[in-house]
């Protein structure tokens, strides 16, 4: 099987930490079956509050399907998924630098040992 590693980051706002660690601790069914279904697993966010007195999100998933951009199409049409973003991203701060078009900022691996 195929594997590719995905890491990605982004900011979250200072007032809305409590209410991301909500919504996450109780992921919609929905959310969670179609992340699987567009061949995602190993599937984590962390949250690190760093020196610059600003919280960040790294996101971490393994993909296991032959055509990632078609999987994550598909993900962003499932209505589901939508209303699910529709109560995360206003939590979140996209980082300035990112590419254009992205929301989580992809992030190099440098380094994995199996």
């Amino acid at each position: 099987m195929n594997v590719q590693r995905y890491g990605k980051v982004i900011g979250l706002r200072a007032d809305k930490v409590e209410e991301y660690k909500r919504l996450h601790a109780a992921v919609w069914p929905g959310v969670r079956d179609m992340i699987r279904a567009c061949h995602i697993r190993n599937f984590s966010i962390y949250l690190r509050r760093l020196p610059d007195g600003k919280h960040y999100l790294f996101m971490y998933y393994e993909y296991t399907g032959p055509d990632h951009a078609a999987d994550m199409a598909t993900m962003a049409a499932d209505p589901e998924t939508r209303r699910w973003w529709r109560l995360t991203d206003p939590c979140q701060e996209p980082l300035p630098d990112r590419a254009p078009g992205e929301w989580w900022a992809e992030m190099e691996e440098v380094c994995h040992l199996d």
